[in-house]
């Protein structure tokens, strides 16, 4: 996980905040990653939101989940790390991201 300039679509700003690393290395110069937002757990859940169980271990202040709807590109120059998630989580996003894009 990291901290990360992450854009909003419905607002034209990108705030600092968490974020889940799940392909790095892409672009010409192998420098962009693609990173899931995390967000409070007390906002309104969607579709596919997936908590975080442990959210100090995980290096985030609050209760937090992985909003697998929300996929930004990010430089990875601008990643901070955080922390890490464990593996039946991070199993989980990535069936539902195979699910997702086939």
């Amino acid at each position: 996980m990291v901290s990360v300039p992450f854009p909003y679509v419905e607002r034209p700003i990108r705030q600092r905040r968490p974020a889940l690393v799940v392909l790095a290395g892409m672009g010409a110069a192998q420098d962009l990653l693609w990173v899931l937002m995390i967000t409070a757990a007390a906002n309104r859940g969607w579709p596919d939101d997936v908590p975080i169980d442990d959210h100090a271990a995980a290096g985030l202040p609050i209760p937090s989940i992985v909003r697998t709807a929300k996929v930004a590109t990010i430089a990875a120059i601008d990643a901070q790390p955080l922390g890490a998630l464990p593996a039946p989580a991070v199993a989980y996003i990535a069936e539902i991201l195979r699910q997702r894009f086939g």
